[in-house]
């Protein structure tokens, strides 16, 4: 008998039709009293289910390992629970009447919300746990504090409207809500009928309630100015990116430095905070007011500084994706950068981690591609000219100057030229480093070189030849320094 044939698998989450991509389109809110006061029990509601369902399925973990213990059979344990969204879902509808008798007051959409969130948490978990997942351990789910989460819930079906004054939108059992902003771009793009709303998505960031419509947009993907053309982006902090293309212009990207022209601001609003009497959750001391308006005010400085860096990174890569069919960056370890105490402050205010990922989905849009080099290719290291590789270059040489040709060049200009280099070698699938066909050398994906150390006295003093001990004083410094600058 013949073998049947594999069906295929069926590719989980939503996928867009041919020709259209998912956008989100986000405006500030401006609601009134009751209805901030409806947002905020919707968003507490989506708490509370997804708490209680991780209560219950580390109950039933805790009461397995103890069947266990006893020398239990596995056939003979509690049964499992299923981690699902539906099955979740299912379980809290079951006993949503004994935890929760005020259910009826919120939607049906805000206790999905928690469902699907914990399941979303479990599967990471599982899938970091056995290897399949990419990047950083993802640990098991924690309750979610009263306090400290962010306030944030989805509704994926009934009434999700832009109105037609442009200035409210109606959601499910919030009613109609008046928007900060105008909803013309969406709106437009309803009215013609090429766009269509999938969810919407309600949280309060930075001091106000927002809204996130997540929409289907028919996009066109001859949208670029020069398709064919080919930029490396070097970023940096000093000069925040430096633009090369294939036909050899440069230009750099100056760094607005939004947290440092604040910071001013900000330390004086911080000591008129110390001032004041704060909250003390051990004794129970409730802050005064002359607290909370001065902490009011210093959020504001921070929202302010989000807010800048925001809109300034998302013109920058809106403008490079437009412009360029391929742009090369490089893979930059930013959690480690930002390990050195020096920098870590100009690094973080940078924001290198949100250039890649907005320059991720927006090529996507624009018909273009994005090509990421491998961490460790010598861009700034290279000559662009001859191709000469130099020993050592140390962070705080901002010059390059070739050995081998008479090449004298800026560092970051002369990173970006062979990053736009970099992208014809991948065209060509050779395997070289920014090759999206090279397989990765570890399954997690996070390959890292073994840092250089010294070892200490007692496994000095114990090795054969010698009591020799550790350096100290001037020669263990200069170590020290020979260490970090060939490091980097």
């Amino acid at each position: 008998m013949a073998a049947a044939e594999k069906k295929p698998k069926k590719k989980r989450g939503f996928e867009p039709r041919p020709g259209r991509v998912v956008q989100a389109y986000t405006f500030a809110l401006d609601p009134n009293a009751g209805t901030e006061a409806r947002l905020r029990s919707h968003c507490g509601a989506a708490r509370v289910a997804f708490n209680w369902n991780l209560a219950c399925i580390k109950a039933n973990l805790v009461q397995r390992d103890a069947e266990r213990s006893y020398g239990i059979a596995e056939q003979e344990l509690t049964p499992a629970l299923d981690w699902s969204a539906y099955s979740l879902r299912k379980a809290w509808n079951a006993a949503k009447e004994e935890v929760a008798p005020w259910w009826g007051e919120c939607s049906k959409e805000a206790f999905a919300t928690g469902c699907a969130n914990l399941a979303t948490a479990l599967a990471n978990w599982k899938a970091s746990k056995s290897g399949v997942r990419k990047g950083p351990r993802v640990g098991f789910p924690r309750f979610k504090s009263k306090r400290r989460t962010v306030l944030s819930c989805r509704f994926t079906t009934g009434t999700l409207r832009v109105e037609d004054d442009r200035r409210h939108l109606t959601l499910p059992r919030l009613g109609t809500i008046r928007t900060h902003e105008n909803t013309r771009k969406l709106h437009r793009r309803l009215a013609n009928g090429s766009a269509r709303i999938l969810s919407a998505t309600v949280s309060y960031r930075r001091g106000r309630w927002r809204v996130a419509f997540q929409v289907e947009v028919k996009r066109e993907t001859d949208a670029q100015a020069r398709p064919e053309a080919v930029a490396g982006v070097d970023l940096g902090i000093k000069t925040l990116a430096v633009v090369a293309d294939d036909s050899g212009r440069t230009r750099q990207v100056p760094n607005p430095h939004h947290l440092k022209k604040e910071l001013g601001r900000l330390r004086r609003a911080s000591r008129k905070v110390s001032r004041r009497r704060g909250p003390d959750r051990r004794t129970g001391q409730v802050p005064s007011n002359r607290w909370c308006r001065a902490d009011a005010e210093r959020k504001r400085v921070h929202h302010r500084v989000a807010n800048l860096r925001e809109g300034a990174l998302h013109k920058l890569t809106t403008s490079l994706a437009r412009e360029y069919g391929t742009i090369v960056v490089e893979d930059l370890n930013v959690a480690g950068m930002v390990k050195n105490r020096r920098l870590a402050r100009s690094i973080a205010d940078a924001s290198f981690g949100q250039i890649r990922r907005q320059l991720d989905y927006k090529t996507v849009w624009n018909g273009g591609r994005l090509v990421v080099a491998d961490r460790w290719f010598a861009s700034s290291k290279t000559c662009s000219a001859c191709g000469a590789l130099k020993a050592k270059m140390p962070l705080h040489v901002r010059v390059f100057d070739c050995d081998e040709c008479d090449l004298v060049l800026d560092r970051d200009v002369n990173a970006a030229r062979n990053l736009a280099a970099l992208a014809a070698a991948c065209r060509t699938g050779t395997g070289v480093a920014g090759d999206r066909d090279t397989p990765v050398s570890k399954p997690r994906g996070a390959d890292r070189k073994t840092r250089t150390t010294r070892r200490g006295r007692k496994a000095t003093a114990g090795r054969a030849g010698g009591t020799r001990p550790a350096p100290r004083g001037k020669e263990a410094r200069d170590r020290r320094r020979d260490t970090q600058l060939t490091l980097w």
